[in-house]
């Protein structure tokens, strides 16, 4: 099992690095394609993942990604409001609600919209950081130190030293001597990747500052969207959200932290560093 996960994890990170470092398209059709894997997962978790409700959350994703890239050789050279794709989503899902009454639930009515805005809405800033922001080639891989990092620093430091239960309703296993060490080891991965970024670029030590405290606050998010992915699995009673990756389980299971990390670490550098 456990060399089943790490083959599986190391194929996941040479994947992640081959679309971070080319970007651009790649990556938004990478980042499209993870959104559509991840709403299935939670469609199905509420059962209605192959039915006309659920299209509507598909097709939603599908219009957001085509909005989004807004470059001379974007794949449609179309713009409209972002807020207008969401408002056009929600009136199609209240049609299909409407039109096939009882057929679906209030709770799997209210799922697809809320599986449009926590998934493909949210997992999106990776591109939108990446592709608008300043130095958004270095700063859109602290969405990743933010919680795969501070994942793995999490686990280490609570197998050596956690003591404290952090959630034993949600994740009886985390401590928060993990999760103070999961915020530190965030901040000093951000740190290396502030230096090794200053020496290519030869730009201000500040940025040094930057990446550490965007790579902490990152975590605590991170750590806040784990958690959460952990409750709605237990309320649903299920291990596991799919089985696509070895050894991790579905996308949801790998990507819980992400999806709710990439808009923090956008804002942050937003109001941190700037755009372009």
């Amino acid at each position: 099992m456990f060399l089943t996960r790490l083959i599986s994890g190391i194929l996941l990170l040479a994947f992640t690095f081959v679309t971070m470092f080319f970007g651009g398209q790649l990556l938004l059709i990478t980042l499209f394609m993870i959104s559509l894997i991840g709403l299935y997962e939670l469609y199905k978790v509420m059962k209605f993942e192959n039915t006309p409700l659920a299209c509507v959350g598909y097709l939603g994703a599908f219009a957001w990604y085509l909005n989004i890239d807004t470059k001379p050789n974007a794949i449609l050279d179309i713009k409209v409001p972002e807020l207008m794709i969401f408002s056009i989503v929600v009136v199609a899902a209240l049609l299909v609600f409407v039109v096939k009454y009882p057929k679906y639930s209030a709770n799997q009515l209210f799922s697809t919209i809320f599986g449009i805005f926590y998934i493909p809405v949210m997992i999106s800033f990776i591109f939108k950081t990446r592709e608008t922001i300043a130095f958004g080639r270095w700063l859109a891989w602290m969405v990743y130190v933010s919680s795969w990092g501070s994942d793995t620093c999490a686990y280490a430091v609570g197998r050596l030293f956690g003591r404290h239960k952090l959630a034993p309703n949600l994740s009886p296993k985390k401590s928060v001597e993990g999760s103070v060490g999961g915020i530190i080891g965030s901040a000093l991965i951000g740190v290396i990747f502030g230096l090794i970024m200053s020496n290519f670029t030869g730009k201000s030590e500040n940025l040094i500052i930057i990446f550490a405290v965007i790579g902490g606050l990152g975590s605590v998010i991170s750590q806040i969207g784990d958690l959460a992915a952990s409750g709605i699995k237990r309320n649903y009673d299920i291990k596991d959200y799919g089985h696509l990756i070895p050894g991790h389980g579905g996308i949801l299971d790998r990507y819980d932290s992400i999806i709710i990390t990439a808009p923090i670490v956008y804002f942050l550098s937003l109001y941190l560093v700037g755009r372009i």
